[in-house]
């Protein structure tokens, strides 16, 4: 063969294998987009599970290696643990008791991860520990210092973070008689700030899900989900819940699986109780849009129990109910009234006696940004108001190891009802839902001992109400 002859062989050998890899990423990408909008972007995902994985790591590279770099960081200094051990945690705890669809889509934005970002080397067990951080951090690692303090060796376990404030109503409370939930996430600033993803995943398997999120993770963590069958579900967490168990399923992957698959409030909790681990032990707030029936869930390791009803409410702001799952499984003392849970819970009673038969989209946005501490009836905000804000409260939140000016709070929210979850839409707010601004500076300035965030913790401005459809 000439030298011409050649050299003409290889140039179409090298263009067949760019047009060969061009094809096969767009094939891989089918269906999949970014929109970035008043603070959040909207990520669209769709195929199999290895190609939802990849299309997410792809389309939220630099988010995700932000996200990881995030919660080392601050993980080191919460807990005085590196990202090896939760990487170490993720592979002998969580990655065994994952089931197959759920490790291809995490293997696939890892992969997608590295494709998104040159240089990048994250795998697998990155995204598991970042999937799981939630009950790793804040149950397992604790559970891990416990047994040491039992033995005389080591110190005692720390309180799961106070998270959130949600409620869920229907029949004779809400405004056309149907369904209406609303949830705002609570969070140390630096992470929330981030919690500014929705997931909008049509998988070949199971149904359609819409859903807020970290960059990376394949499950809501704030758990508002709406999806194609009718279900709509949030949480809260229990306050002082101490216990996990190695050889049950990740509470993440239980969420996912029932947003993927459940399609009524019995799918839901056999899904959520079926071999759990403790982790992340939550009060579940759960609606069927069919039926117009809701439900509670209160879930821990030992126990749960179950509140069902068609014409009623209920509410969450990190208080547990069940008195046999409080001694058996909680360090929460049911006596002290002074709790911000307890305070926060009298006005979710208030505002729901006040607003009976009146609930609709409108008012559950006031109410994620309600600033009336319901034991003095002042509206400032506080660690006592259902929009927390613990940067601008002397006392903190001691209940949940937060110090008196932490930089924590609600950091975003979300409302749907059952018109909406019809249509696979939610109303979402990126920043404090009552619209005001924390500035990262001025904050560190009058308040240095938390000047240490400062490498990660950033201005987390007003932004608008936004509505969100699955497209």
């Amino acid at each position: 063969m000439s030298l011409k002859k050649l050299v003409v062989l290889v140039i179409i050998i090298i263009v067949a294998v760019i047009v060969a890899v061009s094809c096969g990423t767009r094939s891989v990408m089918r269906g999949a987009f970014r929109e970035d909008r008043a603070g959040w972007s909207f990520v669209r995902l769709e195929g199999a599970s290895r190609e939802i994985g990849y299309q997410h790591g792809r389309l939220l590279a630099a988010e995700i290696d932000d996200v990881l770099k995030t919660f080392a960081f601050y993980l080191k200094k919460e807990t005085g643990r590196d990202w090896a051990f939760y990487r170490g945690a993720a592979e002998k705890v969580l990655w065994p008791r994952l089931e197959r669809p759920i490790r291809m889509e995490i293997e696939g934005l890892a992969e997608g991860l590295r494709a998104g970002k040159s240089g990048l080397k994250y795998d697998r067990f990155d995204i598991a520990a970042l999937n799981g951080i939630i009950e790793l951090a804040w149950y397992y690692e604790p559970a891990l210092r416990m047994k040491r303090a039992e033995g005389g060796t080591g110190e005692a376990a720390t309180k799961p973070p106070l998270r959130c404030s949600a409620f869920i109503a229907t029949g004779g409370w809400t405004a056309d008689g149907r369904i209406v939930m609303g949830h705002n996430t609570w969070d140390d600033y630096l992470i929330g700030e981030r919690w500014n993803v929705i997931l909008d995943i049509v998988p070949d398997t199971g149904r359609r899900m819409l859903m807020d999120a970290i960059p990376g993770f394949i499950h809501s963590g704030s758990d508002f989900v709406v999806n194609e069958a009718g279900l709509v579900y949030t949480e809260t967490t229990i306050s002082g819940f101490a216990g996990f168990d190695e050889k049950g399923v990740p509470e993440f992957a239980r969420a996912r699986t029932a947003a993927q698959y459940a399609a009524s409030i019995d799918d839901f909790i056999r899904i959520m109780t079926t071999d759990g681990n403790g982790g992340y032990a939550n009060d579940w707030l759960v609606g069927d849009v069919k039926t117009n029936e809701i439900a509670r869930l209160e879930l821990g390791l030992k126990n749960h129990r179950i509140w069902r009803t068609t014409d009623g409410w209920f509410a969450g702001a990190n208080f547990p109910l069940d008195e046999k799952l409080i001694a058996e499984e909680t360090t929460f003392n049911p006596d002290d009234a002074d709790q911000s849970v307890y305070i926060r819970r009298d006005r979710w009673e208030q505002l729901m006696a006040e607003n009976k038969g009146k609930i609709d989209v409108e008012k559950a946005m006031e109410f994620l940004g309600d600033h009336v501490d319901a034991r003095s009836g002042e509206a400032r905000p506080s660690a006592r108001t259902l929009c927390g804000h613990i940067d601008r409260d002397p006392a903190g939140a001691p209940e949940a190891d937060w110090g008196g000016f932490s930089p924590s709070g609600a950091v975003q929210a979300k409302v749907t009802s059952a018109g909406l979850a019809g249509e696979m839409k939610i109303w979402v707010r990126m920043g404090h839902p009552c619209g005001e601004e924390f500035l990262a500076a001025p904050f560190a300035a009058a308040h240095p001992e938390y000047a240490w965030q400062l490498p990660y913790l950033r201005d987390m401005k007003a932004n608008p109400w936004v509505l969100f459809q699955g497209r």
